[in-house]
């Protein structure tokens, strides 16, 4: 079932070669997407040994330029593997803290997995194969395997991976791309994927058809991304965040690309009926969709998530899927 996957290692599979030019943050959710605070990470300072090959630079690049224009499968493949590879130390330095080390919270808003149960009841989680996908530091997997499940945590990122690695956990690591999946058919009774993989696909059918190939019958797979409506309005936490900018059915790719205009991160939008039919399409059944509310307790402002637009506007759409 997990071909290459061992506990306390990172099993990667041939992807293709990231680029190394630096970029500025882009204002996308999965870079700061902030997690209700529960048990505090052990190490503020995540530092990782390095071989002398990797050669991190400056996270940000004021010379990086936002446009939109198309991005395929590979393009968008290759650059934010890129990105998450260089920004993966700032990102958990930043918000490893308020993240934990083991928590499973689905969007800005803190809807955990603990009261959710989007997954399925808590205690019927022992001993089921379940497989998040765009994992990072591992926290959603770290969290399952505390509740006796069978976790393997998918990155695309390398260098995210690194991070699950130090922070530890007896649950394999896979370094993969979402779109082919290194796993027999069959291999899990469940799948997750909190912010990840989803909003940085050209086609996410392909992410989509690869985890229910990967799910055994009756298998769950539960997804959060920005909710779409969000795409219209701009990336702004205050008052300037609540005027429409551009059009919600505009479907071109955000990218950020270098002086020689090759991608250096991109993000693709889907409308609501979109992600529908993506999800109907590729053989799931959808059960619900849920869009989270701001809860009066999170005062917290991640890029372009706050109380405000939280009160608002619906900032994460929750699917989860059933195969039949």
């Amino acid at each position: 079932m997990r071909e290459g996957a061992h506990g306390g290692r990172i099993a990667a599979y041939p992807a293709e070669e990231s680029s190394r030019v630096a970029t500025r943050r882009p204002p996308g959710p999965f870079r700061d997407r902030p997690r209700r605070v529960g048990r505090k990470s052990t190490t503020r300072e995540p530092i990782i040994q390095e071989p002398e090959s990797y050669e991190p630079g400056d996270t940000v690049d004021s010379t990086s330029e936002a446009t939109r224009r198309d991005a395929g499968v590979t393009e968008s493949a290759r650059a934010n593997r890129g990105w998450w590879d260089r920004n993966a130390d700032e990102y958990q330095v930043e918000h490893g803290t308020f993240l934990g080390d083991d928590r499973f919270v689905w969007g800005p808003e803190g809807l955990d997995e603990v009261e959710a149960e989007l997954l399925g009841p808590l205690e019927e989680l022992k001993d089921k194969d379940v497989l998040e996908i765009g994992a990072g530091a591992g926290q959603c997997a770290r969290w399952l395997a505390a509740q006796g499940a069978r976790p393997v945590a998918l990155d695309l990122s390398h260098r995210q991976l690194q991070h699950a690695l130090r922070i530890g956990g007896s649950f394999p690591l896979v370094c993969a791309d979402a779109s082919a999946l290194p796993f027999a058919d069959g291999s899990f009774d469940l799948a997750c994927s909190a912010y990840g993989a989803l909003p940085f696909v050209a086609d996410p059918r392909l992410v989509l058809r690869e985890v229910r190939r990967v799910l055994r019958p009756g298998g769950r797979f539960v997804f959060s991304v920005t909710h779409p409506i969000r795409w219209a309005f701009p990336d702004e936490p205050g008052p300037e965040g609540l005027s429409v900018s551009s059009s919600y059915f505009d479907r071109t790719p955000y990218v950020e690309q270098d002086e020689q205009g090759r991608a250096v991160y991109v993000e693709h939008h889907r409308t609501l009926g979109d992600r529908v039919r993506d999800v109907v399409a590729s053989g799931f059944r959808l059960v619900d969709l849920v869009e989270p509310e701001w809860p009066a307790w999170n005062t917290s402002e991640w890029g372009g998530w706050s109380p405000l637009r939280g009160s608002l506007l619906p900032g994460t759409a929750i699917f989860v899927c059933e195969r039949d």
